[in-house]
């Protein structure tokens, strides 16, 4: 294992930091390690082990992903080389095929040895339907038995998700691709409240009434495909898709700063307020995006003029979820305010 890790090339403790009650720390930048079904899970592994060593302590897993067991010999290897557990953050998200109450605690001890872990730092329910599909699939692809969001169900979920904390496998839980209607039913049951709800975040889909909802309940907002999901399967592209690095007002951003545009979207991500885990396998790439932690801050008149660019632009549709009375992907993410049933 090389020993650069002891020196690496951003300084750790110059990455933002969200603090959480309890006094934990989460680096404001992550590197996610979905592959998107085209990245072998041994690269993804190689692209956290590089970006370990060039300063990344977040690092933003799955099971379904396909890749926590060489993730974890990355991990033990940085370990290993001398990095303190308590200076990594390790999410990992509970997979919809195991939200039945009996498979939650065997499901994350499974995540946990796959990753050779004692512990999560932070254990996610993955979507809030027990909905799953096939790897690789097509955006046509649909599970039979598919249900929608019902609020009981996914109570008994997040009980056992409770369980592993007083168990001590995870130290805290939260949500994913939740909407308000739904927060709104588990924060009212929920003995331990969710600290982070993940969403897609980006200059192009800025979700402002959920961001500034789940803030205002103390839930800190973690951006996903943070720069638009340019390497997302190709179920999740449609017609209508934006980029939001090729924007041009992003790029005139980039261009005066001397940055890239994905910096710009990191950038803005961080300067809002939401933690932002971009994936790339790419090592030019990733640690490009690690310097948003050190870039030039965006002006005032830049976060406006971004503000100023949402599209609404969805690119994580999840079709793939729909159950069979559902009418399209819109009734994933009750734009009209009740939970589509």
């Amino acid at each position: 294992m090389p020993s650069d890790l002891a020196s690496p090339a951003v300084d750790p403790a110059r990455i933002p930091q969200h603090v959480f009650p309890d006094g934990a720390r989460m680096p404001r930048i992550g590197l996610g390690t979905f592959g998107s079904d085209h990245v072998s899970a041994q690269q993804v592994a190689d692209a956290v082990l590089g970006a370990a060593r060039i300063g990344y302590r977040h690092f933003d897993c799955a099971a379904v992903y396909g890749n926590e067991d060489r993730i974890g010999f990355a991990l033990r290897q940085i370990l290993s080389a001398g990095v303190r557990r308590e200076d990594l953050w390790i999410t990992s998200k509970l997979w919809n095929d195991s939200h039945s109450p009996d498979a939650v605690v065997p499901t994350c001890r499974k995540t946990l040895a796959a990753l050779q872990l004692d512990y999560l730092d932070l254990y996610l329910v993955h979507w809030p339907f027990p909905n799953h599909h096939p790897p690789g699939c097509d955006v046509s692809a649909r599970n039979p038995h598919a249900k929608p969001y019902l609020h009981a169900n996914y109570l008994a979920t997040w009980r056992e998700m409770e369980r592993l904390v007083s168990l001590g496998l995870v130290r805290h839980i939260g949500t994913s691709n939740m909407t308000i209607p739904k927060l709104e039913l588990l924060l009212a049951d929920a003995r331990i409240r969710p600290v982070v709800n993940q969403m897609e975040l980006h200059p192009h889909f800025q979700q402002p009434e959920l961001f500034r909802y789940v803030v205002e309940h103390d839930i800190h907002p973690v951006g996903y495909s943070p720069i638009g999901s340019p390497g997302r399967p190709e179920r999740d592209r449609t017609p209508e898709d934006t980029a939001p690095t090729e924007d041009p007002v992003i790029v005139a951003v980039a261009q005066r700063l001397g940055i890239a545009p994905a910096v710009v979207c990191l950038k803005w991500g961080l300067q809002r307020g939401q933690s932002v885990i971009p994936f790339s396998a790419n090592p030019r790439n990733y640690a490009a995006n690690l310097l948003a932690a050190t870039a030039p801050p965006l002006s005032d008149a830049d976060m406006r003029a971004i503000a100023a660019i949402d599209r609404n632009c969805r690119l994580i549709k999840g079709q793939v979820f729909l159950w069979p009375t559902a009418r399209d992907w819109e009734d994933l993410w009750d734009l009209d305010g009740r939970i589509a049933g």
